[in-house]
């Protein structure tokens, strides 16, 4: 697979999940150890793992950093470049699947009851499965909290979802929509407290 074959797929594994009807599955997982709401400030890695494989800043690192850097100030942290308290990390990936789908049939026979005219309509001869075989693309995205002043991962949180073609159109707004979903799951706000609840919009 080409670089720039790979680059797209990484691109398209955000295309996340935001157009599947059920939404993308959300994971977290927290150190228990660590009291998130006693960091003050955020930064990003220098060497994001959504980058070019040249180092250069793709337009999903841009992306999320625009989107991941609104979430974190919302919940109170501030944003420098200087010594940061955390250090945050994206990674995105895709993987090819195949579902089978398996479907009652009728079975052969003259209508519900067959050629054994008993059944009377009752129920149904036996028959079999039609079984359908579908090919489609699962992304995976993941945001690395880092502790800078112990280089140990603190919080993570992961979306994985069908890639919908809908949305291919909108990456960027498909990748504020799935860092929103992520940040739905964080714990709390800076100095403590419960978590952030987003206002309620006005229908």
């Amino acid at each position: 697979m080409s670089k720039t074959i790979k680059l797209l797929f990484l691109s398209g594994a955000v295309i996340v999940l935001a157009a599947c009807s059920t939404g993308p599955k959300i994971y977290v997982n927290k150190d228990p150890k660590t009291d998130l709401g006693a960091f003050s400030t955020f930064g990003f890695e220098k060497h994001l793992a959504t980058n070019k494989a040249d180092g250069a800043q793709s337009l999903l690192s841009q992306y999320f950093i625009t989107s991941t850097k609104e979430q974190m100030e919302l919940r109170g942290y501030k944003y420098t470049t200087e010594n940061p308290d955390i250090g945050i990390n994206f990674y995105a990936s895709t993987q090819e699947k195949i579902r089978s789908t398996s479907t009652p049939t009728m079975g052969m026979g003259m209508g519900m009851g067959g050629y054994y005219g008993y059944r009377g309509g009752y129920y149904a001869p036996y028959g079999g499965y039609e079984t359908t075989i579908q090919q489609y693309t699962q992304g995976t995205v993941t945001i690395d909290l880092i502790n800078l002043s112990t280089n140990k991962l603190v919080w993570e949180g992961t979306a994985v979802g069908r890639i919908s073609s809908e949305v291919q159109e909108n990456l960027q707004g498909s990748v504020a929509a799935v860092v929103q979903d992520i940040f739905d799951r964080y714990p709390t706000q800076q100095g403590g407290g419960p978590a952030y609840v987003p206002p309620k919009t006005k229908k």
